[in-house]
């Protein structure tokens, strides 16, 4: 059986989200994530085991946003959490063992020729419309690009962007001080369908707290999604469980599931 998730906000948080939602007391963090030589994420030491136990129970697959580059700072996947799939770039990647795979790669590339208007089209519709943004603007490789915001957008200026993103074939998500435009092609649902096709498995247990998320989501049995992340605040409550807790204390209680959604099934 296959248990995915998100990992950013959802499992595993960075030192900003530290300070964001806080540290419960007397609680061990279990450094996970080295970037430029330093610590920068960081799950509760009560998450790594469970995380360990998943995974040596399921098909456990992350689904990030995150570049493969980005994705293998994630140091505890080297060894101490071995995987067979990975997904990262919003699902233009699928890793079977560290590499990726050819196949899946190669259909994407097809999809991307017809799905959405280039990058170049949607800066400029952007650009007429008056979207300007106050931040930095980084690529990821040349499949989609980010704005690494000074001050975040208003609900309504969020409203606006999503429906003229949508018109070029592109979707957006708001991930802290990250805001994503990605092509419709890239879908982690569809990468993770791919998988479970391949494997003959279902999809059995998700989590995840951003609106690229739900693209996955919604094919899982159990949906998990912490009551801080951005698809609560967009789709609501109802179509999944929400977090008690906020922060590295959600991410503990939807392994806490994870955990009960396999006892279940055995």
């Amino acid at each position: 059986m296959i248990i995915a998730s998100d990992l950013d906000r959802t499992l595993m948080y960075s030192q900003r989200a530290l300070e964001e939602f806080g540290i419960p007391e007397n609680v061990q963090l279990k450094p996970v994530e080295i970037n430029k030589g330093k610590w920068a994420g960081y799950m509760t030491a009560s998450s790594f085991s469970m995380l360990k136990e998943v995974n040596q129970h399921s098909l456990f697959i992350p689904v990030t946003t995150r570049t493969t580059e980005q994705f293998n700072r994630f140091i505890i996947f080297e060894k101490e959490i071995p995987l067979s799939y990975a997904i990262t770039t919003n699902g233009a990647y699928i890793l079977y063992k560290g590499e990726p795979l050819k196949d899946w790669t190669d259909q994407l590339t097809t999809q991307l020729r017809h799905g959405s208007a280039t990058e170049e089209e949607l800066a400029a519709a952007l650009k007429r419309a008056g979207m300007i943004f106050d931040g930095e603007r980084r690529q990821a490789g040349k499949l989609f690009f980010y704005y690494l915001l000074n001050g975040l957008r208003s609900p309504l200026d969020l409203i606006e962007i999503r429906e003229l993103a949508g018109k070029y074939g592109w979707k957006v998500s708001l991930q802290g001080r990250k805001l994503y435009f990605i092509p419709n092609a890239i879908s982690k649902g569809k990468a993770l369908d791919y998988i479970c096709n391949r494997e003959g498995m279902e999809a059995i247990a998700g989590a995840g707290d951003s609106v690229l998320d739900w693209d996955f989501l919604k094919n899982c049995r159990y949906r998990f999604v912490p009551s801080h992340g951005e698809l609560f605040k967009v789709k609501g409550p109802g179509e999944f469980t929400l977090t008690n807790q906020l922060g590295i204390a959600a991410g503990e209680e939807i392994l806490e599931h994870f955990v009960k959604a396999l006892a279940f099934q055995s």
